[in-house]
């Protein structure tokens, strides 16, 4: 990325709520995503001909939204609706850089976001970005994510663990390994990560199960 697009991006995600709050945090998830995004790339998931300069700049398109997060909606397990997400993100980026950038590279990068939550994107790049995305809500990462949304929200541990409760109760880890994702070996990273999110909110179910038997 180059650095007059660096500067106006990180410029609109320092901002990281409707109240002109500032801090890492955007920023931060930014960087992860591409991280770990590139890490999924290295593993040869896909062919070497990848649009990395568009799947960069996704990458912090997507945390646009996130400074209004009561724009986004969300489903009865508290999950944002990705649909959404993505197509805000597109919006937004054709937004803030529409005349900034290079016009090819702003209509990839907002054909991949749109492809970004569909059943079976045609570009693969769609495919690793959103395994990337998706491995996100799994694992301690995903569980403190979610804590920090139920905060955002007004709620608080209860609430956070009322969640944890109705996910296992419904299946809902299971149909997400199944389903969200298109390559094995981010399945398996999933899964992994998975056993020990339930580690760890066990062990908080657990304290305030204590609490309230006090």
């Amino acid at each position: 990325m180059n650095a007059k697009l660096s500067t106006t991006l990180r410029r609109a995600l320092a901002v990281v709520d409707e109240h002109d709050s500032r801090g890492a945090r955007l920023l931060d998830d930014a960087h992860r995503l591409w991280c770990r995004t590139e890490r999924f790339l290295a593993m040869e998931l896909i062919g070497h001909s990848t649009d990395v300069d568009a799947m960069e700049l996704a990458c912090y398109a997507l945390q646009l939204p996130l400074r209004q997060i009561k724009m986004l909606p969300t489903g009865r397990l508290g999950r944002t609706n990705l649909r959404d997400r993505a197509e805000q993100s597109a919006e937004l980026l054709v937004g803030l850089l529409g005349d900034q950038i290079d016009e090819s590279l702003l209509d990839r990068t907002t054909r991949l976001l749109h492809e970004l939550p569909q059943r079976s994107p045609v570009l693969d790049e769609a495919k690793v970005l959103a395994d990337a995305l998706n491995l996100e809500d799994f694992g301690v990462t995903g569980l403190f994510l979610q804590s920090i949304q139920t905060s955002r929200q007004g709620d608080g541990l209860i609430q956070l663990a009322q969640g944890c409760e109705m996910r296992e109760q419904y299946g809902y880890w299971e149909a997400r390994l199944k389903d969200g994702f298109h390559f094995e070996p981010v399945r398996q990273i999933a899964a992994q990560r998975l056993v020990s999110s339930r580690q760890v909110a066990a062990l908080l179910l657990g304290e305030l199960a204590e609490d309230r038997s006090a």
